[in-house]
């Protein structure tokens, strides 16, 4: 995704939260004066393939632009910076921790010197950066080309070590916003006409164990709601279900502002490979925790991330992740084929042939697919509310896609609407009045 033509070309891969800081990156490089002869690419590290898409496209944008200023910044920048370093193609190479900072984008930065790498010590670094959490700039974007939802990122880094991760070396320690900057960055959002927040992490759960008196994300759930009475909409980003506290929990079962839709990271349905990723939880504790969600919020609906193909992983061990997309009444499905990245213990195990991750990768999908399908047909004939998110398609507050007549409103408004059908990928509605 390439970022609008204000100030640098940006191109993200990856994440939401890689998108939420392509905005500021972008927002960063027009401060600096960088126009659209400066490309910046924000990459990412979660696989190999990505790192290869990123350098692919950083070729392609050479040709396709032989003046320009290409940088290289996010996950993969960090992680291995002497990749992209050694590419021809690259004039800088920007760490993490400064990839929103005006300076980096200046015509002039890096010009006193042979080097063109700039990437510190993530791991040494203990807060979050200002122009990541505040501010007028971070305050004002929305993280996506849209402006139907704003993201807020509250937390960055990783304390865990899942031995199939590279992301804690690219995104450093775990590290807060206190709530207070948090809810006056919702407060103005709201003032600022948008509808619904999204909260964004490395490490979601984990939110407040280095704040003092260490504050839980459920707590601040509640004072968001409690102190911006406001906002129509509040989400959270992909959750680490063995962390939920008593407090989210309440949440979810009392606050109807709080949407019914959770993304959890399980990786894996087998004890085992649960186990060999280095996980803190086991199958039972998630299919545990979403009938207890459920019978808290019965509309609840789940996404999860599930690695395919790894190593190790045996027919019978991959049986059980197909299975617990049933077993957790899993809606939204995001599947990675296992990718080794060195550096990590996974990348020393016995890996699995290309063709039978592959493969699994494919049946997990289309296991995907199935529960998609369940989903869309059980809600047929129901009411929604449907954020328009560009014209002709929003979604609902399960955040399941939805078809609207080309018409309807404005993206960022809230459309009541009947779920008349579907097209086996998305809701086809009508507007209430149309009903």
């Amino acid at each position: 995704m390439t970022s609008p033509q204000n100030g640098p070309r940006v191109v993200t891969f990856g994440c939401r939260l890689n998108a939420y800081e392509s905005e500021l990156i972008r927002g960063a490089g027009e401060a600096a004066g960088a126009g659209e002869d400066t490309i910046v690419f924000n990459t990412c590290a979660v696989t190999g393939e990505a790192v290869r898409q990123a350098r692919q496209a950083i070729r392609r944008a050479r040709r396709e632009n032989p003046n320009a200023r290409i940088v290289v910044t996010g996950c993969a920048a960090q992680t291995e910076p002497a990749t992209f370093a050694q590419m021809g193609e690259v004039d800088l190479v920007v760490g993490n921790e400064h990839k929103a900072d005006p300076s980096r984008y200046a015509a002039d930065f890096g010009t006193e010197t042979s080097e063109k790498v700039f990437v510190n010590d993530i791991m040494s670094v203990r807060e979050t950066a200002g122009h990541l959490v505040g501010g007028e700039d971070a305050i004002l974007i929305d993280g996506l080309k849209d402006r139907a939802r704003a993201f807020v990122q509250v937390q960055n880094g990783c304390d865990h070590r899942c031995t199939f991760c590279i992301i804690p070396y690219g995104r450093g320690p775990s590290r807060s916003v206190p709530g207070g900057v948090v809810v006056e960055q919702i407060r103005r959002l709201v003032e600022n006409g948008y509808a619904e927040v999204v909260l964004t992490g490395v490490d979601l759960t984990s939110y407040g164990s280095d704040l003092p008196g260490t504050p839980s994300l459920g707590m601040l759930t509640h004072d968001i709601l409690r102190h911006v009475p406001e906002l129509q909409r509040l989400r959270i980003s992909s959750i680490d279900s063995i962390e939920v506290d008593d407090a989210l929990m309440d949440a979810i079962a009392n606050e109807p502002r709080l949407m019914p839709h959770l993304h959890l990271s399980l990786q894996a349905g087998d004890d085992l490979i649960l186990k060999r990723m280095k996980r803190r939880h086991l199958r039972d504790d998630a299919i545990r925790f979403c009938e207890d969600v459920r019978a808290l919020r019965p509309d609840m609906v789940f996404g999860a991330d599930l690695i395919a193909g790894f190593p190790t992983e045996t027919e019978d061990h991959f049986q059980r992740s197909l299975d617990i997309v049933t077993e957790c009444g899993l809606t939204h499905l995001h599947v990675f084929p296992f990718s080794p990245r060195e550096g990590t213990p996974a990348a020393r195990m016995p890996q699995l042939e290309r063709a039978i991750v592959k493969e699994r990768a494919a049946r997990l999908r289309a296991e995907g697919d199935r529960a998609l399908q369940a989903h869309l047909d059980s809600r047929v004939g129901m009411s929604a509310d449907i954020l328009v998110e560009r014209p002709g398609i929003g979604r609902t507050e399960q955040f399941t896609e939805a078809r609207l007549p080309d018409d309807t409103s404005e993206p960022g408004r809230i459309v009541p609407a009947i779920l008349a059908g579907h097209d086996g990928q998305m809701f086809i509605a009508r507007t209430q009045a149309a009903a």
